[in-house]
């Protein structure tokens, strides 16, 4: 777990891939737990540790995520969260198949609890995006997201959904190649800080394959 920026009130830090993001039935260590360990360890904190679980990442998607350190700024965090002020802008590298340059995507996104699979579904919840496209090469497109809401799954869904889904995306990409890692990163985050109100704003490059087309 890379430490990307942290004070008494955030914590930000980079998600390895694969790592959930708190505890769930696969009992694999999780990056809630590690990063109380951290904040434990560092600064010999007697007993349990407070840290608020502010937006999540899907498993296998690695990148920038944000912690609060005091309940205080798990509330304004999150309001921020809420009405779309907290700024969430992805890397995803999709197949390109005539993608255009730039789009905004509008779907319902429903849910399937059982399966933890998600379809575009009038009685789902609305899931809104902004694209463009950086690169191209071998009928793959790299892609820069921004995201407008949070919704499970959404832009692995939304960019399937339209013929054009992640590379190796073992859900919802058909052509996906067992044991290959997801192209979705969590490159940006922008939020005011919850006691400063000053604007932050923190990246995760990567230049890994297949980002690197």
């Amino acid at each position: 777990m890379n430490i990307i920026y942290e004070d008494n009130h955030l914590l930000v830090v980079e998600k390895p891939v694969n790592v959930p993001m708190q505890e769930d039935s696969s009992k694999d260590k999780d990056l809630l737990t590690m990063a109380k360990e951290y904040i434990k360890e560092k600064y010999h904190k007697p007993g349990d540790v407070y840290l608020g679980l502010v937006h999540r990442l899907d498993r296998p998607v690695g990148g920038v995520c944000v912690f609060a350190r005091t309940s205080k700024a798990a509330s304004r965090l999150s309001k921020q969260v809420s009405d779309h002020s907290l700024k969430k802008t992805y890397l995803a590298v999709v197949e390109d198949n005539n993608l255009e340059d730039s789009g905004h995507f509008e779907d319902y996104l429903l849910k399937d609890t059982k399966t933890n699979t998600v379809k575009v579904d009038p009685k789902g919840k609305l899931a809104v995006l902004d694209y463009e496209v950086l690169k191209r090469k071998d009928n793959l497109a790299l892609v820069k997201v921004n995201l407008k809401t949070g919704r499970s799954h959404q832009i692995r869904v939304q960019f399937s959904s339209r013929n054009h889904p992640l590379w190796g995306d073992q859900r919802y990409n058909r052509n996906a190649i067992k044991g290959q890692q997801i192209a979705l990163h969590a490159y940006m985050l922008e939020f005011e800080h919850p006691t400063t109100k000053e604007k932050m704003s923190f990246v995760s490059d990567i230049d890994s394959y297949p980002f690197n087309i």
